[in-house]
């Protein structure tokens, strides 16, 4: 099966994910600098939750760079995905508006994990169809970020009931481990080309 429209589709539902997340930003009705003030956690996990989301997108694009063909588990796995990513809106308004209270940080170390989860779901589906010296399964070789990432994630949810700050802390230090690109794929490509 060709992977050109798992991509497209992906790309899209990614796009209106990060629509519906900046609409999720209301103008404030005064036109003073202090009304902006009231904006902050808003603003604040909507940056977090679009980076996220970007990095997603980036490595989503860069793992199906390296794959010739999906199927059908690959279909799923990637829906799943996809699933996980499409609650980033509801969790990153639900945080904002209760102004980074302990469940709604909790529920959004779930949602992250969980796709965390969803997306290492996704590069075993897809290796599943490569051959065990392909580009992808060198690419991704012991893949440390991709393991520790839920580690972290693990840590942050119980921990959101101790210190929001603390969770918060250990997502965007996961967001910064991932923010520079990975290039493990392109350089793979790169050598073989």
């Amino acid at each position: 099966m060709n992977k050109g429209r798992l991509e497209a589709f992906s790309d899209g539902v990614i796009a209106i994910i990060i629509t519906i997340m900046v609409l999720e930003l209301k103008v404030p009705l005064a036109p003073e600098f202090s009304a902006l003030h009231t904006l902050w956690p808003i603003f604040l996990s909507y940056v977090l939750s679009f980076i996220y989301v970007g990095i997603y997108w980036n490595n989503h694009h860069h793992l199906l760079q390296a794959v010739h063909k999906v199927d059908g588990p690959v279909l799923w796995a990637n829906l799943h995905l996809l699933f996980w990513l499409s609650l980033f809106p509801f969790v990153t308004a639900w945080v904002g508006e209760n102004h980074f209270a302990p469940l709604p940080m909790a529920l959004y170390g779930v949602v992250l994990l969980a796709a965390a989860c969803a997306y290492f779901i996704l590069t075993k589906a897809l290796l599943r169809l490569e051959e065990s010296d392909s580009h992808l399964a060198r690419a991704l070789g012991r893949d440390v970020k991709g393991r520790i990432s839920p580690l972290f994630y693990l840590s942050a949810i119980p921990l959101a009931f101790v210190s929001v700050w603390i969770s918060g802390a250990l997502y965007v230090v996961v967001a910064l481990i991932w923010l520079v690109p990975d290039r493990r794929i392109e350089r793979t490509l790169g050598k073989a080309g």
